[in-house]
């Protein structure tokens, strides 16, 4: 299992750091006492982004670059020369990658290419870990979870984009960091892939998220509009994938035998429809809440998406903490916090500690 003070002094590089996930990994490493570098984009200005809200500015070392940059990005790689590595950098909203889908390709294809280039002329990594999504996998509406052996061919933009990005992992695996491509006494980095669920919490403003429509909504005290409730779909707290990135990150650093590729997600009670997670929102905020049902027929998404994470849980005893309408009361908790202009750091420090205690 994951033990955080195996990060205390640690060379840390984690692109995607200004993004609702990364912010959350950077303010779980600085409490680890990590050497953190993040490399991404700014977040867009005079909007609220949780980067600039948890508090690790200034207990970081960050880099406003572009994933596409491979100049920009090698030069701050080989500033920063990490031992461990989290690829969090992505386009990641299925909609906007109909909008515009060569940036998506660019950010999530080319994004991985760059920063493995970086890896792979590296001497200094010993862990490497590609984020990517539960919406990898063919998704042929089956009622079971997809196992990690199932086949990989996303149907939409952002979906495909990050089937490729396993892809192009996978081959820089078997093609630079297995023991028959590098000679013979060379360091190999240990490399793998997780596969998450949705997350939710506190400080994602995204545009076209559930959570973060329900909270502007309720903070606008205004009906909460979905656009399709019977999504299914494996929710979980940000915090559980971070969990996990964490574990991966730290076992096969320690024994590369763990290199592989995982599913992360919730348990199977705890994959509900986009419908029921809002009516949970709804009863946490109170406050009158209610949502209303106006399908907008917007572009093709899944309608039955879950993971089977028996992998994870069997290779590291690993079981979530908290379950889906625990993960909407922690996402209220702070959201309230925030919208009574309070200590969101500390509601943020408080639910780390609650996940990541022994």
């Amino acid at each position: 299992m994951l033990e955080l003070s195996f990060y205390k002094g640690k060379k840390v590089f984690v692109t995607g750091h200004t993004g609702f996930k990364g912010s959350w990994l950077c303010r779980v490493l600085v409490k680890a006492g990590a050497e953190v570098t993040g490399y991404a984009l700014m977040p867009p200005a005079g909007e609220p982004n949780l980067y600039e809200l948890c508090g690790v500015d200034g207990k970081i070392t960050s880099v406003i670059g572009d994933i596409r940059d491979l100049k920009s990005l090698s030069e701050a790689f080989e500033e920063a020369q990490p031992e461990i590595v989290f690829h969090l950098a992505a386009q990641p909203i299925v909609r906007d990658s109909y909008k515009n889908p060569v940036y998506t390709y660019e950010t999530n294809v080319m994004g991985t290419v760059n920063i493995l280039e970086c890896v792979r002329k590296s001497s200094s990594v010993v862990s490497f870990l590609n984020v990517t999504t539960d919406k990898v996998y063919k998704n042929n509406e089956w009622q079971r979870g997809y196992t990690e052996e199932d086949e990989l061919d996303g149907y939409d933009p952002y979906s495909n984009s990050k089937s490729c990005s396993e892809l192009v992992t996978h081959s820089y695996m078997k093609s630079f960091f297995s023991e028959d491509a590098v000679k013979e006494g060379a360091k190999i980095p240990a490399i793998s892939t997780a596969r998450a669920g949705n997350v939710i919490g506190g400080g994602d403003f995204a545009n076209d998220r559930i959570i973060p429509d329900c909270v502007r909504a309720a903070m606008k005290k205004e009906s909460i509009i979905v656009r399709n409730p019977h999504s299914v779909r494996p929710f979980q707290h940000v915090l559980e994938p971070l969990y996990v990135y964490l574990m991966i990150a730290q076992a096969q650093a320690e024994d590369k035998n763990y290199a592989g590729y995982y599913n992360v997600g919730p348990d199977d009670i705890d994959c509900v429809t986009t419908g029921e997670l809002t009516t949970m929102f709804c009863e946490s905020w109170g406050e009158g809440q209610e949502w209303i049902n106006k399908c907008d027929h917007g572009p093709h998404e899944a309608g039955f998406l879950k993971l089977d994470c028996t992998k994870c849980k069997k290779v590291f005893g690993w079981q979530p903490k908290w379950n889906v309408r625990q993960a909407v009361e922690k996402t209220v908790e702070w959201s309230k916090v925030y919208a009574a202009g309070g200590d969101v750091i500390a509601c943020m420090d408080g639910q780390i500690e609650e996940i990541f205690k022994a």
